[in-house]
């Protein structure tokens, strides 16, 4: 048995990565933005919701597969757009995207990911799927739009709720910014790491390759720290999602989205799917969380289209949990992330493997024998509603 096989949770994978790294890495990939009450109401929410499992049905053979977004998937699951992944973990990005198309799952490439869009297309032959920040320059922003199309990316994934960057103080207190500047503070973390800063001595710093040109340097570090976001554009809005609508012919996927009102309008405008999300509690603190915001959004959309929901997704039950909530399915983006920051592609791949397992057993356990016998009915109701069903 291998060492990534004796890890049996995606804990014990964030555990060991964050053996690995310096914490203002660690950090960066693990918090939130102020007080991080979004960030962990994500994780409360799934915890919540409990289940009133089904007995006596035959599970002895359980099919966790569907049809999403017109393919055959083997998990309601696609990876989610990360940032910076190649900081944790050289090569991280392709670690995962690699292990997504091994399992036949969609991979979504992050604008501020550490691989290009042609690295992740050669290297990793699968359902991709780009993830578009809006950047200021409109023509690199097109340039990429462009680049995905050529490389036969099957859906263009807009990110609509970073107009601007949180506020990720652990990121200002570990003077962490990217691109990187030096200081006695993160020097001495590094060092902390020495696998770590001995790749990064050998190696070179990794690039965000998809936006190289918009590295340069700043003469404040006051202004470098937490400093995603500051390239993105403000002032996008309805008229612009409608033109990128109107260009792109391909699935559209707008991600971001917490309220009903503004999922009926995505409908109306021509999105193929929407995610629920709130940047993994990565942005407006204070936000709903995500499985409490996706029931009046379902209710909005009433079936349209396919609707997603991210952050929070630890265990394969909740994935269970969120399908019988409604949802098409997860987007996961931390949980690979930690996967190959502890063990590169053999990482990634015992995350998904662990999810996927997860959610079979979980199933099972539930009395589900496929995707569509996850059900509302799944979930334990109010006592009052129970008492009222029990009397019918």
């Amino acid at each position: 048995m291998s060492k990534v096989d004796k890890l049996h949770s995606i804990e014990d994978l964030r555990k060991l990565a964050k053996r690995r790294l310096p914490r203002a890495i660690f950090d960066f990939f693990d918090g939130g933005a102020e007080d991080e009450t979004t960030l962990v109401a994500n994780r409360e929410a799934f915890k919540r919701i409990r289940l009133a499992p089904r007995c006596l049905m035959d599970v002895s053979k359980v099919d966790t597969s569907l049809e999403l977004l017109g393919t055959r998937s083997p998990l309601p699951l696609v990876v989610a757009p990360t940032g910076a992944v190649g900081f944790g973990r050289r090569g991280g990005d392709i670690a995962i995207a690699q292990a997504a198309a091994e399992m036949g799952i969609a991979y979504t490439l992050s604008t501020s990911a550490t691989a290009s869009i042609e690295q992740i297309a050669e290297a990793a032959p699968g359902r991709h799927w780009f993830q578009a920040y809006i950047l200021q320059n409109r023509q690199l922003l097109d340039s990429l739009i462009a680049r995905a199309y050529a490389a036969d990316y099957e859906a263009l994934m807009i990110t609509v709720d970073l107009p601007v960057g949180g506020k990720r103080e652990r990121d200002y207190r570990n003077h962490l910014s990217f691109p990187f500047r030096y200081t006695a503070k993160n020097l001495l973390d590094f060092a902390s790491r020495p696998a770590w800063a001995l790749d990064i001595v050998r190696h070179g710093l990794p690039k965000m390759e998809n936006l190289v040109e918009l590295e340069k340097p700043s003469a404040s570090t006051a202004k470098l720290a937490s400093s995603v976001g500051r390239s993105y554009d403000p002032s996008f809005d309805w008229t612009r999602l409608q033109a990128l609508r109107d260009s792109w012919s391909r699935k559209l996927i707008v991600k971001g989205v917490m309220r009903a009102d503004d999922a009926d309008r995505l409908v109306r405008l021509g999105c193929d799917a929407i995610v629920v999300s709130n940047h993994g509690g990565r942005q407006l603190d204070g936000a709903v969380a995500t499985m409490e915001a996706l029931p009046a959004i379902l209710h909005a959309v009433a079936g349209r289209i396919p609707v997603f929901v991210d952050g929070g997704v630890r265990r394969g039950v909740d994935i269970l949990k969120a399908r019988a909530r409604g949802a098409e399915g997860v987007l996961i983006g931390r949980a690979t992330l930690w996967g190959a920051v502890a063990a590169g592609r053999p990482g990634a791949e015992r995350a998904l493997t662990i999810l996927a397992d997860e959610l079979q057993r979980s199933m099972q356990l539930c009395g589900a024998r496929n995707i569509e016998e996850i059900a509302e009915n799944l979930c334990f109701p109010s006592l009052e509603k129970h008492i009222s069903e029990y009397k019918q």
